[in-house]
């Protein structure tokens, strides 16, 4: 059966990614995605909100991202919703809040001239050098599935 609970997001890092690593050395980082929806109220008044959404991303991934991203950069995450759920040790209150744990990040648009960040995915088994965009078909070939780019 498949599962419906994949989400892509587009946004604005509203912090820098913090990096860590589980006892088992795995490396994790989270940051914060920030994204704006502007609008007009039935009044004619122009509107904006935001909503920040938290990411976690795992492995080589995540010491990618806590090496390239920085505050304000946008990135297009793809992966899966995943459903906090604890009780307030203060209140007895029972918690709960939606975070995406990301499969993919894609770095948009170029950082400073100072950053080094590689475009394309970066995926958690790509290097930064291996995120680099793949080439265009050359001619003569209909770039589908199956058809080898020849290089001229």
């Amino acid at each position: 059966m498949p599962s419906f609970n994949q989400v892509v997001l587009m946004g604005h890092l509203a912090r820098d990614p913090e990096l860590r690593y589980t006892p088992q050395g795995v490396a994790v980082s989270d940051f914060t995605v920030a994204t704006n929806r502007k609008f007009t109220r039935s009044s004619g008044e122009k509107a904006e909100e935001v909503a920040f959404v938290d990411v976690t991303v795992w492995n080589k991934l995540a010491e990618i991202c806590a090496e390239f991203l920085k505050k304000g950069r946008a990135v297009l995450v793809s992966g899966r919703l995943v459903q906090d759920r604890w009780e307030d040790e203060s209140t007895g209150q029972k918690r709960s809040k939606l975070r995406v744990v990301a499969d993919t990040v894609q770095f948009i648009g170029g950082g400073s001239k100072d950053d080094a960040a590689p475009t394309g995915d970066a995926a958690p088994e790509e290097a930064p050098a291996a995120a680099a965009p793949a080439p265009a078909p050359a001619k003569g070939t209909n770039g589908s599935k199956g058809a080898k780019p020849r290089r001229q």
